[in-house]
């Protein structure tokens, strides 16, 4: 069952950036997420199903979601 993620949620990911941050922007969602680190703002296209294994929480407006 897919994750329910969002265009605008931030996702702390697993690993780190090489930069040091672990939180990503999402800025597009489908078969593939556009994601934007919040630490150097380097972009990339991930495809959902490695991404949704990497996430560790989605931070929403509403709260925090596990």
């Amino acid at each position: 069952m897919p994750m329910d993620i969002q265009v605008g949620d931030v996702l702390e990911l697993k690993k780190q950036h090489p930069c040091g941050s672990k939180e990503w922007t999402v800025l597009r969602v489908g078969m593939d997420f556009k994601l934007r680190c919040n630490g150097c703002g380097h972009e990339l296209m991930i495809p959902r199903s490695k991404a949704e294994k990497a996430v560790r929480k989605v931070k929403r407006n509403g709260g925090e979601q596990p």
